[in-house]
């Protein structure tokens, strides 16, 4: 067992290709790293060409997006298309806002007065259904100019043959329904605050930013110098010079700058209203996430089955049906020739040994005994000394895992060494598990050709699947030329826990 803090420890916990090394989980090339997936060339990075937020450097326009980048933010922000579908967001929300206010109270207050008699349990079904609706307005809008999407909210499960009573029941019953309704009461008054100080501060920002351009107006058509600053019976102060005007325009141009920011906080409030009232529940979606899982599972166990079926009827079983085969000639001929049917019971023999062999080998694939007897490093010491590399073998553990999380372990070690030896074409291999919190990591590294991806059909993405089914993740670090570095994490659970 390798020491956690060696210092030649090249590909240990903390070396250069350990979780925090160079190309670790938090290194220059691990997930929150330099060519990670938040770092300056991933998905959100700053040369993420085809990323979701990455800017793009191709096509007619590309030295149109290099310029726009030479600008400070705070100058480029405001003509921003962000900030515009931002704006768009708060302005239009303010008389959506309304609308939705006064028909939810009106209908709830009308529902709630007729609950005496049937007639209330109608119209507040109705109005949770229209709310139900106008959430999906909502959604819509909020995936257009906010770039949020949020998925709808679980479907009203209708009990029974269905019909009118069943349907009202449902709605009523259904949490969502009520979440929706719930929006159109505490988003009405911040829409109010949000309209109004979004048209203050883009109003005034605007103003003040152009009035070196308009001022002239105010002397000519309404009779006073400028903008009047202050004023009563005996003075008046207005900002006609020169340099009042230009400190006038400066003001502007500061409060223009801080508009889109000051907006964006504004819509924030609005993303997490979206996001908590109108999207499903966590308990729906942790339950939505749990019935993938579980065909998942079922998929892999189906398909485990199938591989030990056909290793049974292709391996060891025919290897018996040859052998019965051969001890039955060997005993039609132990009369007449003794010497061959000797021979044939030798060759028979030598059947039998190359059928227990099999026999182990399948055991071994549904659940190694070593792994049982001795825990997962002595089990992935024994896979990697099968493997067609030289591997070295970290494990830092300080008690066993679960038997459920330490046979996925091995398995997703087996896998990836399988794939090592057909295809990365590498002279050494290296394997590392430790435990972080409640998290348990494997990282397999080989100094192959790379290019290996975890989509598609590859084998990776199924194994990707798998350690998802489990709450696991799945990271392949694998560039051309390698190196090839996939970590895997998968659930903590102790051995008694």
């Amino acid at each position: 067992m390798a020491t956690q803090y060696g210092q030649h420890e090249q590909h240990g916990r903390y070396g250069q290709h350990g979780r925090y090394g160079q190309h670790g989980r938090y290194g220059q090339h691990g997930r929150y790293g330099q060519h990670g997936r938040y770092g300056q060339h991933g998905r959100y990075g700053q040369h993420g060409q085809h990323g979701r937020y990455g800017t793009e450097y191709e096509g007619s326009e590309a030295g149109f997006v290099e310029r726009r980048r030479r600008l400070p933010a705070g100058l480029r922000e405001p003509l921003s298309g962000r900030h515009w579908r931002e704006l768009a967001y708060v302005l239009t929300g303010f008389p959506i806002a309304l609308v939705l206010f006064t028909f939810t109270v009106t209908m709830l207050s009308l529902g709630v007065g007729l609950l005496v008699t049937f007639l209330g349990v109608p119209v507040l079904a109705a109005a949770l259904a229209a709310c139900r609706g106008f959430g999906a307005l909502e959604r819509a809008r909020a995936r257009g100019l906010l770039d949020l999407d949020v998925a709808a909210p679980e479907p009203l499960r209708v009990k029974g043959k269905g019909g009118g009573m069943a349907w009202m029941g449902a709605v009523l019953k259904n949490a969502a329904s009520w979440r929706h309704a719930l929006y159109a009461l505490v988003q009405f008054p911040w829409a109010v605050f949000s309209f109004c100080v979004t048209i203050t501060v883009w109003s005034v920002g605007w103003t003040t930013l152009t009035y070196p351009l308009w001022f002239w107006v105010l002397p000519m058509y309404a009779g006073q110098g400028g903008i009047q600053l202050y004023g009563d019976d005996h003075h008046q102060i207005y900002l006609d010079n020169p340099f009042e005007i230009a400190v006038t325009a400066l003001v502007g141009l500061l409060v223009t700058m801080a508009t889109p920011w000051i907006v964006r906080a504004l819509t924030t409030v609005d993303r997490l209203l979206v996001h908590g009232l109108l999207g499903p529940s966590r308990l729906a979606s942790r339950v939505v996430e749990l019935e993938s899982d579980r065909g998942v599972v079922v998929d892999a166990a189906a398909a485990d089955l199938r591989r030990i079926e056909r290793d049974l009827h292709d391996g060891a079983q025919a290897r018996l049906v040859a052998l019965a085969m051969d001890l039955g000639l060997a005993k039609e001929k132990l009369r007449e020739d003794p010497r061959a049917a000797a021979q044939m019971v030798d060759e028979a023999h030598g059947e039998v040994k190359t059928a227990l062999q099999e026999l182990r080998d399948l055991a071994r694939g549904i659940h190694p005994a070593v792994l049982t007897d001795r825990g997962l490093d002595a089990a992935l010491s024994s896979v990697a000394s099968r493997c067609a590399v030289p591997v070295q073998v970290e494990v830092d553990l300080a008690e066993r895992a679960a038997p459920a999380i330490e046979g996925i372990a091995y398995f997703t070690v087996s896998e990836l060494l399988q794939n090592i030896s057909k295809h990365a074409r590498a002279t050494w291999a290296s394997v590392d598990v430790w435990r972080v919190e409640d998290r348990l990591m494997l990282q397999v590294v080989d100094n192959g050709v790379g290019g290996a991806e975890a989509s598609g059909g590859s084998g990776l993405a199924g194994l990707a699947g798998r350690l998802d089914a489990v709450d696991g993740i799945l990271v392949v670090d694998s560039p051309p030329g390698g190196p090839t570095r996939v970590t895997a994490e998968l659930p903590w659970r102790g051995e008694r826990g």
